[in-house]
């Protein structure tokens, strides 16, 4: 089936980006199936890729190969799965990391496609009409690929409303996992809910920024914001902490971040749990002069979509500046977002004007961005969604 590109549309998918917005379309040949393979051609008939549409979606095709003679068929998923793991084993000096990601949808090749490890339980998402209709495929090959317990799907994420999908999770093959899988990343333990948990379970994302994190911790005051399960906790607390104060709204998350703590025989002692927004709670240790040494921000996403980038810019802004405020002379801030919307940057200007609002004179420390197993292809800027800074004030 052929998808026409309206005339003078086709440079992003020349320059090899692997989405196709609505707008670009000019016609179908006839009424398409969602997941099913389009070839797509310039207005004036030029072959330029093969990908799957999805009609309910403003990106409608996500692209599969810009390969004329590459097929999408099982050999298609079969080679893109070995290619992924083989990446993440020599990542990894030859073999599997306990918990890594394995695929990195557009990234791997593989749009829509989330494919987590957690010892010996792969955790999947299928989050577009393409991937959910190669499903069954994929987990086939994927089983045969890697031997494991169990392989469960949590494609329960929004945006599958967006392709017109429902969100489904539970068994895909193998055994049920448990209510907890316990990993070990950085010589730290954490008990992950594969079940229920945010994504598929844990941020594997920040597995580097733990390590620097816990370089940052020796003998400081910690505050860490929106804590969800405390794997930034044990990390500060494993890096010589003298004491870690750590907010989160969900009780359920505080109480595995207890967990955390317990099976890596962490002093409890220096450890304190708060339940509370996290606006608020930044606020009340304002007004009560609290201070820290190292705090730490790494909240959720704020920006779903454009319209909500200008009041994702004004949180993102809000609770810098408060950090800035509360940060002891000398003090680092460690501060991310997650926001795909939101660039580089444009983070580093709203953090920026937070510092000179709060009279802070910062200096940038690091960077911080994503594992290296989350990789970012070139021509797919948007594969880079984490970015972050350890920034240093003055005295």
């Amino acid at each position: 089936m052929l998808l026409h590109l309206k005339p003078d549309r086709e440079r992003s998918v020349l320059r090899r980006h692997p989405w196709i917005f609505s707008g670009a379309v000019g016609k179908i040949d006839k009424a398409a199936e969602p997941g099913q393979t389009m070839e797509i051609v310039s207005s004036s008939g030029k072959w330029l890729a093969r990908g799957a549409i999805s009609p309910a979606s403003q990106i409608i095709v996500r692209i599969w190969t810009f390969d004329p003679v590459e097929e999408v068929d099982e050999t298609f998923f079969q080679r893109r799965l070995k290619k992924a793991i083989l990446y993440r084993q020599l990542l990894y000096g030859g073999s599997l990391s306990a918990a890594c990601r394995l695929v990195y949808a557009e990234n791997d090749g593989l749009p829509g496609v989330i494919i987590d490890k957690y010892g010996d339980f792969m955790v999947c998402q299928f989050l577009s009409a393409g991937a959910e209709r190669w499903k069954d495929t994929i987990v086939r090959i994927l089983e045969a690929l890697i031997p494991c317990r169990g392989i469960y799907e949590r494609s329960d994420a929004e945006v599958r409303l967006k392709e017109g999908l429902a969100p489904k999770a539970g068994v895909l093959a193998g055994q049920q996992p448990p209510d907890l899988v316990h990993i070990n990343i950085n010589d730290l333990t954490y008990p992950v809910d594969v079940k229920k948990g945010h994504k598929t379970g844990f941020y594997l994302d920040q597995s580097v920024n733990r390590s620097i994190v816990a370089s940052l911790s020796e003998n400081r005051d910690v505050l860490n914001c929106f804590c969800y399960t405390g794997s930034f906790t044990a990390a500060a607390l494993a890096g010589g902490a003298a004491s870690v104060c750590s907010v989160e709204t969900s009780a359920e998350a505080l109480q595995l971040a207890r967990q955390t703590l317990s099976v890596n025989n962490l002093d409890a002692s220096r450890a304190t749990f708060i339940e509370d927004d996290v606006f608020h709670r930044l606020r009340l240790f304002r007004d009560e002069a609290r201070s820290f040494d190292l705090i730490i921000l790494d909240p959720p996403k704020f920006a779903e979509s454009r319209s909500q980038l200008e009041k994702a810019s004004r949180g993102y802004k809000d609770i810098n500046l408060l950090a800035f405020k509360l940060l002891r002379p000398n003090g680092t801030l460690v501060t991310f977002s997650c926001s795909g919307l939101v660039t580089r940057e444009l983070f580093g200007k709203i953090v920026a004007d937070a510092a000179l609002d709060a009279g802070k004179e910062a200096r940038i420390l690091q960077w911080l961005t994503q594992a290296p197993d989350h990789p970012v292809v070139l021509s797919f800027p948007e594969g880079m969604y984490l970015k972050g800074m350890a920034i240093k004030i003055s005295d």
